[in-house]
């Protein structure tokens, strides 16, 4: 039974909608983590699958990875666990979709980036703040550049600032915004049906796979040097780990500047 999320088949049960739902802000900690994994895993011989869609109870997406588990004892298990969920996405080729609502921060951004589009309502807030923090996120290193450019991408990943709907579509983060949730839902389904239901699941997946024979090959190529970066590297500096411990803290970090 899954604690963290849960899933709901609609349009013939061809389209999967994961809810990430941990009743606070949907934070990916290791458990939701491993509860997507595990239904992502049983969608490979899922043939009739067109579409996955991601979307957050409640008001928000997700307030991003659990940063308890950014602690240097415990960001190997928790980096490698999350970029599995990257490579899976990557490997199935199967259309996905963010609906996103409220914050979208951090891990949340980089999930939902991962995404083949992203819709979003007008309370969306969407941001990689871990250079607050004094680390910086992986997936989003590389992806953000794809999906927006770099300089916009550093805009966001060296600032660690928090964007609106209207900016990040400006950006062209977002594909689509609508006025509120119940909007989003109504203007999401109207684009599955139009877009996505009338096609074959195999030939969906083809079209993915070839639209992102680029991109799946700078993720495979990148995130994981990006990951021993991280690990061997950053979590050996005083201010990352001050960054971490300060913020669970609730205590502003005293950085040593190395």
């Amino acid at each position: 039974m899954m604690e963290k999320i849960k899933v709901n088949y609609t349009h013939n049960n061809w389209v999967a909608e994961i809810l990430l739902d941990d009743g606070k802000g949907n934070v990916l900690d290791h458990l939701m983590m491993s509860e997507i994994q595990q239904l992502l895993d049983s969608y490979k011989d899922k043939n009739n699958l067109k579409l996955i869609t991601f979307q957050g109870a409640g008001k928000h997406f997700s307030f991003g990875a659990s940063v308890e588990e950014h602690r240097k004892e415990s960001a190997g298990a928790m980096l490698n666990g999350f970029h599995q969920l990257f490579y899976t996405i990557r490997d199935l080729s199967i259309p996905v979709v963010a609906k996103i609502s409220g914050q979208c921060l951090g891990g949340g951004l980089e999930l939902a980036l991962m995404c083949n589009q992203m819709f979003a309502d007008r309370t969306a807030k969407l941001g990689q703040p871990e250079i607050i923090l004094g680390v910086f996120p992986p997936p989003a290193s590389i992806l953000l550049p794809e999906k927006i450019g770099l300089s916009r991408a550093e805009d966001l990943l060296i600032t660690g600032r928090t964007i609106g709907a209207d900016e990040a579509k400006e950006f062209g983060l977002l594909n689509l915004v609508f006025e509120d949730k119940t909007a989003l839902e109504a203007g999401t389904n109207e684009w599955i049906t139009q877009h996505i239901v009338p096609k074959s699941a195999s030939s969906l997946r083809f079209a993915v796979k070839a639209s992102r024979i680029k991109f799946n090959k700078i993720l495979s190529d990148y995130l994981p040097q990006l990951e021993s970066t991280y690990m061997n590297q950053l979590m050996e500096t005083a201010d990352a780990n001050e960054g971490i411990n300060s913020f669970l803290d609730k205590r502003k970090p005293e950085w040593k500047n190395k």
